[in-house]
C-alpha cells in the first residue's frame, strides 16, 4: 500500500503531464518553425488547456470509481464524499481503505472462531442428548425383550430410565434457558431482597445432596443484619445453586463449601463461593464458562447435570451487568465470586 511519501496528488499528476505535453509541443514547433514568441505562447496555451482537461478527467474518473468503491464496501454513505476531497486528500482515502481492510480482517477472524464454536456446540449438544436417549432406548428394549417379567430387573431398569429422562429434561430446560438469555428475550424481575435469607434457603434445599457427599455448606461468619441487594431473586438463586452444586460435585470428601459476602464499593458487594475441593488447572479457566465445556469428561458425566450450569451462571450475571471471577488451584480448591448491586 502506498505511503504518504510516495503517493502522488492528482494535481501533481495533471501538472507534470501537462508540462510534458507543452514542452514536447514547444520542441516540435521549435524544430519546424524556429524560435518565435508565438510558439512560446502556443505552448503555454497548450499547457493550460492540457492541465484543465487532464485534471477534470482525472477528477471525474476518480470520483466515479471511488464512489462506487465506497458503496461496494459500505464504508460510509457515498454522499459524504465529494470531488474535492478525492482530489486533494488521497492520503486520507488510502488510510480509510487500510483501516477498513484491517477491520474486515478482524471480522473474518471472529466469524471463523464463531463458526468453529458453532460446530463444537452442535457436536456437544448431539453428544449430550445422545447419551440419555440411547440409555433409555437400551433399557426399554431389554424390558420389551422379557426383562419386564423379572420384577427386580423391571424396578432397576425403570429407575435408571427415570434418571436418564431426568438428565434429558435438565439438558432441554437449560438449553431453552440459555437460548432465552443469549437472545435477550428473558426480562429480569429486579427487586430488593435479603441475600442472607436466599442463601439459607439454598443451603436447606441442598442439604441432602451435600450430606451424601459429606460436604458442609457454611457461611464464613455469622450475619446478624440483613444484606439487601437489587437483582432478580430467582435468577441469582439459580446462580448460587449452580455454583454450590458444582462445589458439592467436585469437592473432596468431608470438605467444606463456604459462602461470604463483602462490600466491594459503596454501591456494590461481592459474593464468594469457596471450596477446598479438587481445584481446576489454569489452562481450563478461560473456557470454563463455555457451554458443555468439560474439565474432565469422565469425571463430569458421572455427576449428571446438563453441562450448561456455569454458562448459565455467566449469562445471568452478564444480564445484570455485573462481573464474575474465578480463582482456582489444583489440589487446593476453587473460589467463584460475583458482584451485585446493593439495595440502598
Amino acid at each position: 500500500m502506498p505511503t504518504k511519501n510516495t503517493q502522488k496528488n492528482p494535481y501533481q499528476f495533471a501538472l507534470i503531464s501537462a508540462s510534458l505535453i507543452a514542452i514536447g509541443n514547444y520542441f516540435i514547433l521549435l524544430l519546424f518553425y524556429g524560435y518565435t514568441s508565438k510558439n512560446l505562447i502556443i505552448s503555454i496555451l497548450i499547457f493550460i488547456i492540457s492541465f484543465i482537461i487532464i485534471q477534470y478527467r482525472i477528477q471525474g474518473f476518480l470520483f466515479k470509481r471511488f464512489k462506487e468503491l465506497y458503496q461496494d464496501l459500505d464504508m460510509l454513505d457515498s454522499t459524504q464524499i465529494n470531488k474535492s476531497s478525492i482530489s486533494t486528500d488521497m492520503d486520507s482515502l488510502m488510510e480509510n481503505i487500510e483501516e477498513f481492510a484491517k477491520d474486515k480482517k478482524i471480522e473474518i477472524e471472529a466469524l471463523k472462531l464463531k463458526e468453529q464454536y458453532r460446530k463444537e456446540f452442535i457436536g456437544n449438544v448431539a453428544h449430550e442428548l445422545k447419551t440419555p436417549i440411547f440409555t433409555i432406548q437400551g433399557y426399554i428394549s431389554n424390558l420389551l425383550d422379557g426383562a419386564m417379567d423379572d420384577k427386580e430387573l423391571l424396578n432397576k431398569y425403570l429407575k435408571r430410565t427415570d434418571n436418564s429422562v431426568e438428565r434429558l429434561s435438565y439438558i432441554i430446560k437449560d438449553l431453552d434457558l440459555i437460548t432465552q438469555l443469549e437472545s435477550s428475550t428473558m426480562n429480569l424481575n429486579i427487586s430488593s431482597f435479603n441475600m442472607i435469607n436466599l442463601i439459607f434457603n439454598i443451603f436447606d434445599h441442598l442439604e441432602i445432596k451435600s450430606s451424601k457427599r459429606n460436604i458442609k455448606l457454611v457461611f464464613d461468619k455469622k450475619y446478624n443484619n440483613e444484606i439487601l441487594v437489587s437483582a432478580d431473586k430467582e435468577r441469582i438463586g439459580q446462580v448460587l445453586t449452580n455454583l454450590l452444586v458444582n462445589s458439592i460435585n467436585y469437592g473432596r470428601d468431608k470438605g467444606t463449601t463456604e459462602v461470604s459476602i463483602n462490600d466491594l464499593t459503596k454501591e456494590k458487594l461481592i459474593v464468594r463461593v469457596t471450596d477446598n475441593g479438587e481445584g481446576i488447572s489454569e489452562k481450563h479457566l478461560p473456557r470454563l464458562f463455555e457451554r458443555f465445556y468439560r474439565v474432565d469428561i469422565s469425571r463430569s458425566r458421572k455427576h449428571g447435570g446438563s453441562g450448561l450450569g456455569l454458562a448459565i451462571v455467566k449469562h445471568i450475571i452478564d444480564a445484570h451487568n455485573e462481573n464474575i471471577y474465578i480463582n482456582s488451584k489444583p489440589g487446593v480448591g476453587s473460589e467463584f465470586s460475583f458482584t451485585l448491586q446493593k439495595s440502598l
